[in-house]
């Protein structure tokens, strides 16, 4: 017994090897499906019709409406993610008082009544509320910002109630602010968009006019839908 103890005392001592396994960030891309609706105030500064004296007019009424739109994206898992998004805009109402002295218009409010289809690439990047990287999971906020181009279909009425159709293409952009909240594979997100169309104009009609830098103030809700 003595002996057989003395040799266990002699053996080798080998400690226990602890795996350590690698951190998981979170970092994981997505692609996405996503769609949208929301309320629209539109406004512009002037009218231009070059036939009337003066041929400027002040906008003095903003138009009222609403978008929907879908999209498809893709998510980095970094807070960057980008998508290309198709919105049918409606908006009624934006007028000028139109008073050219006897001239080719008749005097009175003209209102213009303007339906869009409006393709745009978007940029965004999510931040957390809290600590680590809030759009892996729960209140999040995000900007971005898109570019591309609004196909118009556009009416104006006049005092007698005459209508007037033009069509034409336009450049497009927008800038985006919001908060969500990230459920997993869904995400929803309320915000603002101020989406920038750059002409609406009519340049066969007896009586043309142009509407430039046009600004959407639009209120939106989204709602993605997470493939992996």
């Amino acid at each position: 017994m003595i002996a057989g103890q003395a040799v266990a005392a002699d053996l080798p001592y080998y400690p226990p090897v602890i795996e350590i396994p690698d951190v998981d960030y979170g970092y994981s891309g997505s692609f996405y499906l996503r769609g949208s609706a929301g309320a629209n105030l539109m406004w512009a500064h002037e009218v231009n019709h070059p036939t009337a004296t003066p041929s400027r007019y002040a906008i003095d009424g903003f138009g009222y409406g609403y978008s929907v739109g879908v999209g498809a994206g893709f998510e980095t898992g970094t807070g960057l993610r980008f998508d290309a998004t198709y919105d049918y805009l409606g908006n009624n109402g934006m007028r000028a008082t139109i008073n050219d002295g006897g001239g080719p218009l008749v005097d009175g409010v003209h209102s213009l009544s303007l339906r869009s289809s409006v393709l745009l690439a978007n940029a965004y990047y999510d931040f957390g509320f809290g600590d680590g990287y809030g759009a892996a999971g729960g209140a999040f906020g995000y900007v971005g910002a898109g570019a591309g181009i609004a196909f118009n279909d556009a009416v104006v009425t006049d005092p007698l109630g005459a209508e007037s159709r033009s069509q034409n293409t336009s450049l497009a952009a927008a800038g985006m602010v919001g908060v969500g909240y990230d459920f997993g594979q869904v995400v929803a997100d309320v915000g603002y968009r101020a989406l920038y169309i750059n002409r609406i104009e009519n340049t066969t009609a007896a009586f043309p006019f142009s509407v430039d830098n046009n600004w959407v103030h639009e209120v939106r809700g989204t709602v993605r839908y997470r493939f992996n």
